[in-house]
């Protein structure tokens, strides 16, 4: 499976938690306002240190593609 399908599933499944965990919080009794802004906070650092490492990676394998291919010295 390529990395880029990989993190971006892990990415939306995170996303999905979080979109529940937030319906919860603003129609319900969530947890607290403290608690909430903290995993806010980790769940957008997360999602963007996942894409931004895929990101990365997908570019060093077409670079060593490109590499052994011939198409850069």
């Amino acid at each position: 499976m390529n990395v880029m399908k990989i993190a971006s599933s892990i990415s939306a499944t995170i996303v999905l938690l979080y979109t529940v965990v937030l319906l919860i919080q603003i129609w319900g009794d969530g947890i607290s306002i403290d608690i909430f802004m903290k995993l806010t906070i980790t769940t957008i650092i997360t999602v963007v240190v996942l894409m931004g490492l895929a990101v990365m990676y997908r570019e060093y394998i077409e670079d060593k593609s490109m590499r052994d291919d011939d198409y850069l010295g």
